[in-house]
């Protein structure tokens, strides 16, 4: 029985079903009132929005991808190497990519 509630598809419908419950329930315990601007509008400690949306880059982020990305690596080369001595040119060269990654 387990292997059939377990099946993806089977688990998928149970799942709906569950949220659909909990999504109708909170409709018929939420508050009632007319629809006004302010009651749709987002808050933001009662200050006015900005105009102009915010646009971020991805720049930053792939930085500090890469930084874990070479840190979990390294880390992973070195801890399967046992620490032998051919492992601290590894180990020189991965802080030096550190280090160029923090400075920029």
């Amino acid at each position: 029985m387990a292997d059939f509630i377990f099946a993806p598809l089977i688990a998928f419908f149970i799942y709906f079903l569950v949220v659909s419950a909990v999504s109708g329930l909170g409709r018929r315990f939420s508050a009632k009132g007319r629809e006004t601007e302010f009651k749709s509008a987002t808050y933001a400690s009662g200050e006015a929005s900005d105009p102009l949306p915010a646009a971020p880059g991805y720049r930053q982020f792939f930085v500090i991808a890469l930084f874990f990305a070479v840190l979990h690596l390294g880390v992973l080369v070195v801890g399967s190497s046992g620490l032998s001595p051919a492992a601290v040119p590894y180990l020189l060269g991965l802080m030096l990519v550190l280090v160029a990654l923090i400075l920029g």
